[in-house]
């Protein structure tokens, strides 16, 4: 990796989902001052953030070099090095096991490819074409909730995985992609139940509208008081709140809650709507 950077006269780039701040620090120092345009490409998950293969504080490396802009690209998966025309692409990310530079280091593989071989430009335009620029916020929320995440799995047991024992905490679920995208602030009292919801739902960073609500509605369809629901029935508020209650030992009025925001959350992300009365919740959208 080094011999490849020290050999760059124009722009470097760097694309691999995991990246750790001090092996970046180490791979720019050794770009040669005359190049004026270095690329990172990565993508960020909390998860990920959380067990520590990825740093979501390589932002602060390229607020120290205007040459390094970063990048996410939620679905990356590609290890890919640039200087110039000459590439090297295969299996290691830019962490220390990867690159050999803490003890007992990965077996990896990178193989030199020229930046014009149809494969490499396949892939270059595919992560130009999802990718979105990386910025400050957005690493802090990331980091938000790795910490979040680390936090409570250190005070749980195994069998009690939070993302187990989830449901929506948020009240206005429109609040969600509002923070996540930067769109909006809230008070801190919103701000730390949409954090400890999207930590939990563990999405990538810089997903568009689209996308969020997407993956959102398939991490709600994986509850399981929603089987009913996604076999084509109807689903009752009484009947979704007796199997919350059940589940988690809830009191009435806190299980009435889970379930009055649970199902603002299918109508939002799903295709789903409430009949008026005592309600139930059925595939498809509201008659206007």
């Amino acid at each position: 990796m080094a011999d490849l950077v020290k050999g760059a006269t124009k722009e470097v780039t760097l694309i691999a989902p995991f990246i750790k701040k001090d092996i970046l620090e180490k791979t720019v120092a050794a770009v040669p001052a005359s190049v004026d345009k270095i690329e990172c490409v990565t993508r960020w998950t909390p998860a990920e953030v959380a067990a520590g293969v990825s740093d979501p504080e390589i932002i602060e490396v390229a607020l120290s070099d205007e040459r390094i802009s970063v990048a996410l690209c939620p679905a990356l998966h590609a290890k890919l090095y640039r200087a110039d025309h000459r590439c090297l692409v295969g299996s290691a990310n830019l962490t220390g096991k990867a690159t050999g530079r803490i003890p007992n280091a990965n077996i990896e593989l990178l193989v030199e490819a020229h930046v014009s071989h149809p494969e490499v430009q396949r892939v270059l335009h595919q992560i130009q074409s999802h990718s979105v620029a990386a910025t400050p916020r957005t690493a802090a929320l990331v980091r938000q909730q790795a910490e979040l995440l680390k936090a409570e799995r250190m005070a749980s047991r195994p069998e009690n995985d939070p993302a187990a024992l989830w449901y929506p905490e948020t009240r206005r679920p429109e609040n969600i992609f509002a923070l996540y995208s930067g769109r909006a602030r809230f008070t801190s009292r919103v701000e730390d139940g949409i954090i400890r919801d999207l930590a939990v739902l563990n999405m990538p960073a810089g997903l568009s509208e689209y996308e969020f609500n997407a993956e959102v509605e398939v991490r709600l369809h994986a509850l399981p008081d929603l089987a009913k629901l996604l076999a084509g029935h109807r689903l009752s508020s009484l009947e979704l709140q007796h199997a919350i209650a059940e589940r988690t030992g809830d009191t009435e009025d806190q299980a009435r809650r889970t379930t009055e925001t649970l199902a603002a959350w299918l109508r939002h992300f799903g295709q789903y709507y409430a009949e008026v009365g005592s309600w139930e919740l059925r595939l498809g959208r509201e008659h206007t």
